[in-house]
């Protein structure tokens, strides 16, 4: 097999590797030598010991959506028995909880509503800035932020603009999963194709937003598709340099309709994960999806590329039903940081670390939380949308 050393040589020293290359990447079982790589590209961007992690709730206000997605166990359509819509005083108590624990931010996401309007959403980003004026709302994936434009019958700059307005503060990734038609078009019906997706990012970019980017992996798409998805969000930040992070994530097919495929590995996600890293080389950073791939892959991550071993998430609902269930603590999460050499410290949606007295006072309410038997370090499902 060809050596893909002269690749990582080049990636190393800083140049832009090409769709052929990264593909050559994927295609390569030298799993060493392309986290080494990563690893090395990770500590020239952070040469400091800090690696960081997030506090943050993700709130399904809605089970409601009108789309069908292969890979999803939750949805609900608007007439069954189980859909709900969170009331305000569910969705302000949910978000005391996480500001109680040391957390600044919410990732809030449902399904594509076919009736909720547009003010029903602005009129409930307008209640929480006004409740916690310092929390940040991460909320609404480019394909409800689309579904908001057919519903509302309104461009999508409008809509973003209006949003903004009234409180959104960032983009979560979340609906990403590949973004290659072919892929979307054979695991997903009624939902925004992939122009669709990176248009509304482009729009939220340029109004002054940033967002996350995501991809969800190892499903019915070829290596060279995932590249395709990799330079497809490489080219879209050229042009803006709105995304903050990358999230990667190996699908979690059981219980749903994929079910019959064969979940990815470790070595798949820490391959595509390095990979990811050392392609994307315009992206600040890699957050590390220990959600789906348990502790300490989770961990060992960090070693391939990724800086951030992502959020706490005191909670997520997305697929309860389906995948692996991992369990972790504030604590377990910043001593994973600690136990590789690095130092811990909790950051906000910016990757910027937040004051030490918050930071303390956060460790110190999700200790006492676990000691008494609450929810902090919940049971959480691997998700089919963004963790983070």
């Amino acid at each position: 097999m060809t050596s893909v050393q002269p690749i990582l040589d080049k990636a190393i020293a800083g140049d832009r590797i090409g769709p052929d290359e990264g593909l050559a990447l994927l295609e390569s079982r030298d799993l060493a030598a392309i986290g080494d790589a990563a690893d090395r590209i990770t500590r020239r961007l952070y040469p400091g010991a800090i690696r960081t992690y997030n506090i943050d709730r993700n709130i399904n206000y809605s089970n409601v959506c009108s789309a069908v997605c292969d890979f999803c166990a939750f949805f609900r359509t608007h007439r069954d028995p189980e859909a709900y819509v969170l009331s305000r005083d569910e969705l302000m108590a949910k978000v005391a909880e996480t500001v109680e624990l040391g957390g600044d931010q919410i990732l809030m996401q449902g399904g594509l509503h076919p009736e909720l309007p547009l003010e029903w959403y602005e009129d409930l980003l307008r209640d929480l800035k006004h409740a916690f004026p310092n929390v940040n709302i991460h909320a609404f994936s480019p394909p409800e932020l689309h579904h908001f434009t057919k519903v509302a019958k309104l461009p999508i700059r409008d809509v973003l603009r209006r949003l903004k307005e009234a409180g959104l503060g960032s983009i979560p990734g979340g609906g990403a999963e590949i973004l290659v038609d072919r892929v979307r078009r054979a695991i997903t019906r009624g939902k925004v194709l992939s122009d669709g997706w990176l248009d509304v990012m482009r729009h939220w970019h340029e109004l002054g937003g940033i967002s996350t980017a995501t991809m969800m992996f190892g499903h019915v798409e070829s290596l060279a598709e995932r590249i395709e998805h990799l330079d497809r969000l490489r080219s879209l930040q050229d042009a803006t340099h709105g995304f903050v992070a990358f999230i990667c994530w190996t699908l979690q097919p059981a219980n749903t309709d994929l079910a019959h495929l064969r979940p990815a590995g470790s070595f798949e996600y820490l391959k595509t994960q390095a990979v990811a890293r050392i392609y994307l080389d315009n992206f600040p950073h890699i957050q590390a999806s220990w959600v789906t791939q348990g502790l300490r892959v989770g961990q060992l991550a960090l070693h391939f590329g990724a800086d951030d071993m992502g959020s706490l998430m005191i909670e997520e609902n997305v697929v309860a039903e389906a995948g692996t269930v991992h369990h972790l603590t504030l604590d377990e999460i910043r001593r994973a940081i600690e136990e590789l050499g690095f130092v811990a410290r909790q950051r906000d949606v910016r990757y910027r670390c937040v004051d030490p007295d918050l930071e303390r006072r956060a460790i110190e309410a999700n200790r006492h939380r676990t000691a008494f038997g609450g929810p902090t370090g919940v049971s959480i499902a691997a998700p089919a949308v963004e963790p983070g």
